[in-house]
């Protein structure tokens, strides 16, 4: 929708383009903020010229024009836009628009905010805010309104409403409860073209009208830089004021800031550089042609040139450049070409996954689940022992060659030739739990539940009235003739039981109905790999195109309690700036598979001696052409499937040991050290580093465990099967390993004055 006066641009997803969506979205999205329209423009399409929408621009009073469809005279604002949000679209999907809401995604930034709160709160107490837009539908379910405690907030906050702005503040209803500060950007929306200029005027950075989100950019930042301004004005001495910015979506506040010269210290973090998603997502060789790039071209080609000068101009203005990883540091530096100073990895609030020593028994418990539900998917199939079956799995949003399913699916086909070739009595069962595009549940899936459920209630019958029988007969002091005891109609119900479970067709390989699945990645390489869940196949595959959840009547388990049931993730993934997949399966104590391309992967590197030992298997997918990444990969599986139940156990006990790596009150300690940088930059009269290099991590390394490997040596093709009488001999004391484990980490910073006879050390500020 293009705004007739001042050109402002809002898009809104609907599930479909009918009248009713239309008119949903005009009333929840359109006039609540910005009031009745006099008129409204459109083409001719079917959910536009209808009776419904007639009756209801009557009843509001309102002016409907209708347009020629693609006539570039009348509809050149919104043809131009669409064309732009479709080549955005593409490129993000990898050159499709197919399952495009699932590309916009910013859980791992999101994710990586929320968990770090509680630990900043702590060391900055009342004067930590957050800073963001305001939504409504957001705010009214995770923000509880408050009056800001400090003065100083309250006068700029008063300042700008004072000039038509809008500005919510309260807490943020997660742990640490810390101060968030919204801005409501449509109501500035009035300003966007005066702030353009001044944007202009500072930078030479032009955007277009038709991009919504870079004139949202402009709003959010115009509003942030003018926030930071009123409130450097409150204080009659310069304050010690710190903004970090993330991503470039947030940056125009930082330039605007750096511009007007406020006594502001600002760090700017890069979770994943603009220019570096979309050529992964073409499916470019990237990191073997990083010095390569002609930069500009590139950005220009895929007509977002004018945001990549956006998040180039945020690096080089910030104080503090920080990535979260090495991995995206190297890039950061080819595309951006500024080297970071500081690398901060993300983390996670342990706390919330902590189970203790439960965690295996949710295991069990979990994974009895996930067996219930394999029951009713392979029913008239259930030729394999559940008992010797594996779950793997692969979740994430629905980038098939960035999130490595295309080498997954390779290296699944490789690993059902090999338990084929061994003759192994292991099955491997596969779920690919990434959202697509879907209309239903597949028929035949919901059947198979039904069957499965069918089956259990009448072997509780039966049991019930054998139960009864046999107890009977006790109490009469008889041995009772089990041939007997069953009457006629017992074996008639169990025989229909049986008769049921036949099946014509093989188990289906997707959960749900594809919408247009010829054109499917995953299901196409399904097709030509052959794995369709033949009898014959020791690896299954099982797509479910949704996110998990509790009240699903095929799979009834949220996403933590499916990664707690299954034995091993798998995320051989491209391009993939930290990996929070990987990082929630270490901590909930589940061994994964990651790559050397991935920020996980490399900090696992540095900070595990042998991250295999410890359940991380990392591919090398940046030394290594894709071939041999695969048959890595497929070494990787094999080795895995090897192991003996008490292997995995062990596996999963120093897995979840290396929890305390990716703690927050570990990680936050780099965070801690970009702040007191930007300071020591800003103020340096006030704040000095000794010296300013990042925070020494020697010490913050687990050894190679010395006791029994954890699984067997995957050269060893020639020995498949495993002896359970060997796992007796192996030593193993895992309060042992623990301690020594335990010893390997570094105790987190103090947020307090020194202790007694300790010094300081390198890289601590000083007042």
């Amino acid at each position: 929708m293009v705004e007739a006066t001042t050109g402002w641009l809002e898009t809104y997803p609907v599930p479909h383009a009918t009248a009713r969506n239309t008119i949903l979205g005009l009333e929840k999205q359109v006039l609540w903020r910005h009031g009745t329209p006099e008129r409204i423009e459109s083409d001719n399409g079917t959910h536009f010229r209808n009776n419904l929408i007639d009756t209801w621009a009557k009843e509001h009073g309102i002016e409907w024009v209708y347009h020629i469809p693609y006539h570039a005279p009348a509809s050149g604002k919104i043809e131009r836009y669409n064309g732009l949000l479709k080549t955005t679209l593409r490129a993000m999907g990898g050159g499709t628009l197919k399952h495009w809401d699932t590309h916009l995604a910013v859980g791992g930034i999101y994710t990586v905010i929320q968990t770090k709160a509680k630990i900043t709160a702590d060391e900055w107490g009342e004067n930590y805010f957050l800073v963001g837009p305001y939504f409504e539908h957001n705010v009214k379910t995770q923000v509880e309104a408050c009056e800001p405690p400090n003065p100083a907030v309250k006068k700029a906050m008063d300042t700008m409403k004072s000039q038509g702005c809008q500005v919510f503040f309260g807490r943020w209803l997660i742990e640490g409860s810390p101060y968030v500060l919204l801005f409501d950007i449509g109501s500035a929306a009035w300003n966007l073209d005066r702030w353009k200029g001044e944007f202009w005027d500072v930078s030479n950075i032009g955007i277009p009208f038709h991009d919504r989100e870079a004139n949202d950019a402009v709003i959010f930042g115009s509003l942030t830089a003018w926030f930071l301004k009123e409130l450097s004005c409150q204080f009659d001495d310069k304050p010690n004021i710190i903004a970090h910015f993330h991503e470039w979506q947030a940056g125009v506040g930082l330039i605007l800031s750096r511009s007007q010269k406020l006594p502001v210290a600002t760090i700017f973090t890069t979770h994943a550089t603009l220019l570096g998603r979309y050529l992964c997502a073409a499916s470019i060789d990237f990191y073997n042609n990083l010095d390569q790039f002609n930069i500009d071209k590139e950005a220009g080609e895929r007509q977002i040139y004018h945001r990549y000068c956006m998040e180039r101009a945020s690096v080089h203005c910030a104080h503090v450049f920080t990535t979260v990883s090495q991995i995206t540091a190297i890039e950061a530096e080819h595309m951006l070409k500024r080297n970071p100073d500081v690398v901060t990895p993300n983390g996670l609030n342990i706390k919330k996954f902590s189970a203790m020593h439960e965690f295996q028994n949710l295991h069990s418990m979990y994974k009895a689940r996930i067996q219930e539900f394999i029951r009713g998917h392979f029913y008239g199939h259930l030729d394999f022992s559940l008992e010797n079956t594996l779950f793997f799995f692969i979740a994430g949003r629905y980038e098939f060659s960035n999130k490595g399913a295309d080498m997954f699916l390779e290296a699944l086909s490789r690993l059902n030739f090999l338990l084929r070739v061994h003759k192994t009595d292991v099955t491997v069962v596969v779920f690919f739990i990434m959202p697509a595009k879907t209309n239903n549940f597949n028929v035949e899936t919901l059947k198979g539940q039904a069957v499965r459920k069918q089956l259990w209630d009448t072997a509780q019958s039966v049991k019930e009235k054998f139960g009864k029988k046999l107890y009977n007969a006790l109490l009469k002091g008889e041995i009772p003739d089990l041939n007997k005891i069953l009457d006629r109609d017992d074996i008639t119900i169990m025989k229909r039981a049986i008769f049921s479970t036949q099946r014509h067709c093989l188990p289906p390989v997707t959960t749900h109905n594809m919408i247009d699945d010829g054109n499917d990645p995953i299901l196409n390489t399904i097709r030509r790999i052959g794995l369709f869940n033949n009898r014959t196949d020791r690896v299954k595959v099982i797509l479910h195109p949704e996110f998990l959840s509790s009240t699903s009547p095929l799979l009834p388990l949220d996403y933590e309690e499916f990664v707690r049931g299954c034995h091993l993730g798998v995320f051989p993934s491209y391009y993939e700036p930290w990996g929070y997949t990987p990082a929630e399966c270490t901590v909930m104590g589940i061994p994964s598979v990651t790559t050397n391309l991935s920020g996980f992967g490399c900090f696992m590197q540095e900070h595990v001696a042998d991250p295999a030992a410890y359940g991380i298997y990392i591919v090398d997918r940046r030394f290594r052409s894709p071939d041999e990444s695969c048959n890595q990969l497929t070494q990787f599986l094999y080795g895995f499937c090897q192991q003996s139940r008490r292997q995995r156990i062990i596996q999963r006990n120093r897995t979840e040991r290396l929890s305390d790596l990716l703690d927050w009150r570990y990680l936050g300690r780099y965070y801690m050290h970009a702040r007191h940088l930007a300071l020591s930059r800003t103020f340096p009269d006030k704040f000095e580093m000794e010296p300013s290099a990042p925070p020494k991590t020697e010490g913050f390394r687990y050894p190679r465990p010395s006791s029994v490997p954890p699984s067997p040596s995957v050269s060893q093709h020639s020995s498949p099967h495993h002896s359970e009488d060997e796992d007796e001999d192996e030593r193993y004391d895992e309060d042992e390993e623990a301690e020594r484990d335990r010893q390997n980490i570094k105790s987190p910073f103090s947020l307090g004055v020194l202790p007694q006879g300790k010094k300081k050390q390198h890289g601590e500020y000083r007042n």
